[in-house]
């Protein structure tokens, strides 16, 4: 008995030592870079044209902060969504592109930038185009999903 436990013990030592030291798994995710960020960007785009409003504000960070162009800065995700139903409208559609992006050398934040496009119908039924540029820093999150944390953007001419 008292070998097995002196073998137990020994046991419960090698892993604890080796543990700490062990490779990761090949599916462990690989390090974020520009082009992860990028990639974001068009599937939160796409969650938003197929889900409005909660798909937008899947990509979010509970404690995002939006800047909208001529209005007061938002804080909270709880408060933003409330912004975000006119992404719910059938007649309302927000495309961007992003132009560009980057990474911290920590790896746990980035940014995009780029241009957008969105396309409604004014009180006539008459279709309006409003083109912009916007900001968006996005933050690696605990559990290693990457949300924005602070979104950005501002009006301008058709590009």
């Amino acid at each position: 008995m008292k070998s097995f436990l002196i073998i137990l013990v020994a046991a419960v030592l090698i892993v604890m030592i080796a543990a700490p030291n062990a490779r990761p798994l090949a599916s462990a995710s690989a390090k974020a870079t520009a082009d992860t960020l990028r990639q974001l960007e068009g599937e939160f785009m796409k969650a938003a044209a197929e889900r409005g409003s909660v798909g937008y504000m899947s990509y979010y960070a509970d404690d995002a902060v939006e800047v909208p162009n001529g209005a007061p800065v938002i804080q909270g995700k709880i408060n933003i969504a409330k912004t975000m139903g006119f992404l719910d409208q059938k007649d309302n559609h927000l495309m961007w592109t992003p132009v560009g992006a980057d990474i911290s050398a920590s790896g746990d934040l980035g940014y995009t930038f780029g241009t957008y496009e969105f396309r409604s119908k004014d009180k006539d039924g008459k279709p309006v185009v409003d083109h912009g540029k916007y900001t968006s820093i996005w933050k690696k999150q605990r559990d290693g999903s990457w949300k924005v944390v602070l979104d950005m953007g501002n009006a301008s001419p058709a590009q």
